[in-house]
């Protein structure tokens, strides 16, 4: 990532995450911004300012008042900036901005600001789920502001669950997505170039129960899917996202919650027949066992018998009865022989994309916030992805979809 000459203002917000934001400042100088910090009183009780002013490109800017130089700070900070970022955005930080209540110098900053504003919520679960932390955000949203999302982790106390702070290395490549595409001259940050289309997304992986405590499982984290999911919303999609994960998604996109292959083959039947688009990034269990324990299976009792069933074969049967003019995604995840395992998975399941990665590889596929990929088409295009950040491969998968998909529906014309 190159951010040479960019001016970018990073405001840390008065949360246990504002560690996190003394690494989001050093890779964003590494980058070749200039960082301007803005700390809030409550960020200087979690983060000495010497630690920011050291790595940043300039000292600590936190009052209205403390520049006998600069007598109007917000707005010389806020008409210089080419990007603000905001990380960790607490619950009482969004709150004001989304009010347009000023009481501080980072507050008045993202007022006076015309620059992009990327907001990185981070607090617990109970607070980033409640409705009128929910409500703030649809509303920023609205106005244009990008969100990175939090994500699901241990939380301060020894919590566990969603709402905290994206990693640092993912709030950069938001910063440097935004700034790549106001510098390629569009009319705002995010495209649209899916409005009005219907997106239908599976992430995760799914768990067949053999016992109330345990499953038959895989690794994935539902990470790419989401990430699938969050950029046709920015792109101007309705989108319904069928997840096992419990990473936190953006209230704009309908949500189905499931655990089981039984449970997604369900919820996915129900809502793609209407779809222009369908993405089956989840990694679907092939088996499953035929009966669950209805109680914890003991140790003591010795190695149990657990017998297989094949599962339904979503993708299969998406592409036995898919109607004209939709597009349908598959994925693969292959060890040996990827792209031949993939061509034919992709002909016998009658997709009309197959995203291959190679899970052996090295950052690559489960887990990682990286991925490599190569898209394979059934009219017989090649696209690959180098290794990157998985929202990049995310926008990839949706501009090789809406490109197939604008194909069918001129051919149908």
């Amino acid at each position: 990532m190159d951010l040479s000459g960019r001016r970018i203002v990073l405001g840390v917000g008065g949360g246990i995450a504002a560690y996190k934001a003394v690494e989001v400042s050093r890779r964003l100088v590494d980058a070749g911004a200039h960082v301007v910090p803005v700390m809030t009183t409550g960020a200087k009780r979690f983060v000495g300012e010497t630690t920011f002013s050291a790595l940043a490109s300039e000292p600590v800017r936190s009052s209205l008042f403390d520049d006998p130089n600069d007598p109007i700070p917000h707005t010389t900070i806020g008409q210089g900036a080419d990007l603000i970022v905001v990380a960790p955005a607490t619950a009482r930080l969004i709150s004001a901005y989304a009010t347009g209540y000023s009481h501080d110098l980072l507050t008045n900053v993202l007022i006076a600001t015309r620059a992009p504003v990327i907001v990185c919520p981070a607090m617990h679960t109970e607070m980033w789920e409640h409705p009128a932390i929910q409500d703030n955000m649809t509303l920023l949203r609205s106005r244009g502001v990008h969100v990175v999302n939090p994500g699901e982790g241990r939380l301060a106390g020894g919590d566990i669950g969603a709402g905290r702070l994206a990693e640092p290395i993912d709030i950069v490549a938001a910063v440097f997505d935004v700034l790549e595409s106001r510098g390629a001259g569009r009319a705002s940050a995010e495209t649209r170039d899916l409005d009005g289309l219907n997106v239908v997304v599976s992430a995760g992986g799914t768990r067949e129960p053999i016992d109330p405590v345990r499953f038959v499982g895989n690794r994935s984290s539902g990470k790419q899917g989401h990430l699938i999911a969050e950029q046709a919303h920015s792109r101007g999609a309705s989108v319904t996202l069928v997840t096992t994960s419990a990473i936190a998604s953006s209230p704009g996109i309908n949500r189905v919650n499931v655990e089981t292959a039984d449970e997604m083959h369900r919820a996915i039947s129900a809502v793609a027949n209407t779809a222009d688009i369908v993405v089956m990034s989840a990694a679907v269990a092939d088996f499953t066992p035929v009966r669950a324990a209805e109680n914890k299976i003991k140790k003591a009792d010795g190695v149990p018998s657990i017998v297989l069933a094949p599962t339904v074969d979503i993708l299969a049967e998406l592409g036995a009865v898919k109607p004209v003019g939709q597009t349908l995604v598959g994925f693969a995840a292959e060890t040996t022989d990827a792209e031949a395992n993939a061509l034919r998975k992709l002909h016998a399941k009658n997709a009309d994309l197959l995203v291959l990665n190679d899970v052996s590889a090295p950052g690559v596929g489960f887990e990682h916030d990286t991925n490599e990929v190569t898209i394979l088409s059934a009219d017989g295009s090649r696209v690959h992805i180098g290794l990157t950040d998985k929202r990049k491969v995310a926008d990839a998968v949706l501009t090789e979809a809406r490109r197939v998909h604008h194909a069918g529906s001129t051919a149908t014309e």
